[in-house]
């Protein structure tokens, strides 16, 4: 059985050497170059299943070989090797497509554990067409066939590739932990663990023990050592959701920890390793929070190196029919689901849907409870009646925060009534937290309101 090759192109000669006994040792063949004309040459010669580049070369940068690769050999994965602390250099290889990126001086470990990542990928086109001849059932599925969601499958297929970090936008309900579900699942690290977390739902005083683990002893209550996200995601993938929510001093911490790709633990004295691939989602407007002063510009870029913006259901409605039937026929699992009648397709064809997917998923589970037939009714949808009186009317000459609470205010009452006074639903339709949603109510006294009328 032939080795693997893999193509290692630096101007030092030790750094040369090093890469190739380590690879060597891996088992794979190392060809190196010293110079960006020596690496063509190679590479217009054979095909590799991994490149290994320095930045900056004699004549010319590891871009160029990027950009021949990208170009001749687009299935080949390459790596950059950066100077330490050049993190605009890693970010500008990243956009530009690179696999992943190596920092000076090069830990052996995480080289390795990068060239392992890259190899799997070599059987990527190969599993792409069994999986085309046959759907995998374990792979969650992003339905439709509008052209938008046709095109957000393929980047996610593409994006899948690599090792950059992702960020993906969009409103609530939109479906973005599920499409960096796919991305893990369809990557490298497919094998390894997928760690979602709801940066909002921490409180800000166990951030750090949270992200990062703690040592025993470390305070009141460490009787053990234990391990964070990252730990519990090395080897994988880390969702950040809602990182918007991230306070000032934490995002400064997560920013050293995803350049230096290690972390310590609360109450630990060294450094240790971690092999995560970043994935964060937001439905706030990050740029805009950057600019508010709320975000780390600095971490925004390091985040915001590959973007993914996923579709609004206003923006397929063509798709709802097709959603609508799946949807109805995984919630009744072994009964056979209700059908919809032509006016109630009209009624969900003119609905725009704040709460996306979610909530077409939530109006569906209700009307299915409504319905006194085995046809959905357009009155089993319940769907919230849009007033033609615009609120901004209603509050003029009111002091801003009273302008700010009023319109909160009817936004939280027409999510709560839309989900029948659910607030857990309620909460997911306003893209905020069951938490802040209840915070949110007690301070604009619609709590007090709802329990003096239920009582």
């Amino acid at each position: 059985m032939s080795k693997s090759q893999v193509l290692v192109v630096d101007d030092e000669a030790d750094i040369r050497e090093l890469l190739g006994m380590t690879l060597n040792r891996m088992g794979l063949d190392a060809h190196c170059a010293g110079t960006t004309s020596e690496a063509l040459a190679l590479l217009a010669r054979q095909t590799y299943e991994l490149c290994l580049t320095d930045m900056r070369l004699p004549d010319g940068d590891g871009l160029a070989v990027l950009a021949y690769v990208a170009k001749h050999h687009p299935n080949m994965p390459v790596a950059v090797i950066t100077a330490h602390g050049s993190a605009e250099n890693a970010v500008a290889a990243l956009k530009a497509g690179a696999f992943d990126y190596l920092a000076k001086p090069v830990s052996l470990n995480q080289l390795r554990a990068l060239v392992r990542s890259a190899l799997k990928l070599s059987s990527a086109p190969r599993r792409a067409a069994e999986e085309d001849a046959q759907e995998d059932p374990a792979l969650p599925v992003l339905m439709g066939n509008s052209q938008v969601m046709q095109a957000t499958r393929a980047l996610i297929d593409r994006f899948a590739r690599s090792q950059a970090p992702i960020h993906i936008c969009g409103e609530s309900g939109s479906g973005k932990e599920l499409a960096a579900r796919l991305v893990h699942l369809k990557g490298s690290r497919r094998d390894g663990p997928f760690v979602a977390v709801n940066c909002g739902a921490i409180p800000e005083t166990l951030m750090e023990s949270e992200f990062f683990g703690y040592r025993k002893g470390a305070f009141t209550g460490a009787l053990t050592d234990r391990d964070g996200f990252f730990q519990a995601a090395n080897g994988g993938t880390l969702f950040l959701d809602e990182v918007a929510d991230l306070p000032l001093q934490m995002q400064v911490k997560l920013l050293r920890a995803i350049q230096e790709k290690k972390v310590r633990k609360v109450g630990a004295i060294s450094e240790e390793p971690v092999d995560v691939r970043i994935i964060s989602a937001t439905h706030r407007n990050l740029a805009g929070e950057v600019k508010g002063g709320a975000f780390r510009q600095d971490l925004y870029y390091r985040l915001n190196v590959i973007e993914l913006k996923m579709p609004s259901l206003r923006e397929m409605r063509e798709d709802i029919p097709l959603l609508a039937a799946a949807i109805l026929k995984r919630q009744r699992a072994g009964s056979e689901s209700p059908t919809l009648s032509a006016d109630t397709h009209m009624e969900l064809a003119r609905y725009d849907f704040p709460g996306n997917v979610r909530e077409l998923e939530n109006i569906l589970e209700r009307a299915v409870a409504l319905a006194s037939a085995d046809e959905i009714a357009p009155e089993d949808l319940q769907l919230a009646s849009r007033p033609v009186t615009d609120e901004a009317t209603r509050v003029e000459g009111l002091p801003l925060q009273e302008r700010l609470d009023a319109i909160e205010r009817k936004a939280i009452l027409e999510a709560l009534e839309r989900t029948h006074y659910n607030r857990t639903a309620a909460a997911k339709i306003l893209g905020i937290t069951f938490r802040a949603l209840r915070y949110r109510m007690e301070r604009l006294g619609i709590k007090d309101e709802l329990d003096a009328k239920n009582s």
